[in-house]
């Protein structure tokens, strides 16, 4: 039987050919790894293990012998007393109920405001509507200190044209820096600011209706508020989830805003919120364990009321 030379087999050219088609496989199976490699050891370093120290620290107690510790320092296992010195503090304890107030007023409002902005931007008789979403989503871009300093300038007497007007107008004298209303303009602050970028995370879900729905809605005789209630609400639903509970975490983290208002504000004091009695533990009593403590409990705080939320909303819906 006479064969081919196209027919001849060769053993080392198929071998070679079944070991490149094993390692392409192995290739690509390591090569997302390799691309992810450089975020992962970020993310390892300054978010995973900061959170891990933490934790670790909340359990340890540092005795010092000597006036300075000079005489050595020492670590312990503290169990959940640093936790128990944490939640005897008065001050700690009213700063977490004061932002608890604070985003039952403020959330609800920031998003009601955030979704009636949306949903006239993307109705069919906004004018301008990439203007004026720049125009909402702007002060996000300023630094959250930046703001804080240019609504201070609003709120002190004798440099706020708002005072003088509404003085002059009904002859009252506004003070929004009292006890009763310095929480308030923080809260303003922090409305101005985020109110524009979850407008947009809401955008985002509104540009993915599918145009059919609003197309048989109108057949149908639906006018622009049915089609937002029965169409567009129900179904971004998804994002108004996700900013209420960016919102209700960032509530508790509240930092910037009180820390630099404190210095025209003497109503707030060192304690005044959650992480900045945290802050006040750490580097001004110099009891870092017990501010790690305070820290675990604002994430725990986080999570109870995010979780809650959206069980709360998954139940009803």
């Amino acid at each position: 039987m006479s064969t081919t030379p196209n027919s001849v087999q060769h053993p080392a050219r198929d071998g070679a050919r079944r070991s490149v088609r094993r390692r392409r496989p192995a290739a690509t199976a390591v090569a997302p790894w390799l691309l992810l490699t450089p975020f992962l050891l970020v993310f390892l370093i300054s978010f995973v293990l900061p959170i891990l120290m933490a934790i670790g620290q909340s359990f340890t107690r540092v005795e010092r012998r000597g006036l300075f510790g000079e005489e050595g320092v020492t670590s312990t296992f503290a169990w959940f007393e640093n936790y128990r010195l944490a939640l005897e503090d008065g001050s700690f304890l009213a700063s977490i109920g004061r932002m608890l107030l604070f985003g039952v007023v403020q959330v609800p409002v920031m998003i009601a405001l955030a979704t009636v902005l949306a949903l006239l931007l993307e109705s069919a008789a906004a004018r301008w509507p990439a203007f004026f979403r720049a125009a909402y989503f702007m002060p996000y871009g300023i630094p959250g200190v930046l703001a804080t300093i240019l609504w201070s300038f609003l709120y002190v007497p004798g440099l706020s044209p708002i005072i003088d007007v509404v003085h002059s107008l009904t002859g009252v004298e506004v003070d929004f820096l009292s006890s009763r209303t310095v929480l308030w303009s923080i809260a303003n602050i922090v409305t101005w600011t985020y109110t524009g970028y979850n407008m947009l995370i809401i955008i985002a879900q509104l540009k993915a209706i599918p145009s059919e729905l609003y197309e048989a809605a109108r057949v149908d005789g639906a006018g622009p508020a049915r089609i937002a209630l029965t169409i567009q609400l129900p179904l971004i639903r998804p994002a108004l989830m996700l900013t209420t509970v960016f919102s209700i975490i960032g509530t508790l983290q509240l930092f910037a805003e009180p820390q630099l208002l404190a210095q025209v504000a003497p109503a707030i004091d060192s304690q005044y919120t959650p992480n900045l009695s945290a802050y006040t533990t750490a580097f001004a009593y110099n009891d870092y364990t017990v501010a790690a403590a305070q820290a675990v409990l604002i994430a725990v705080v986080a999570f109870v009321l995010s979780f809650s939320f959206l069980r709360l909303t998954n139940r009803r819906s």
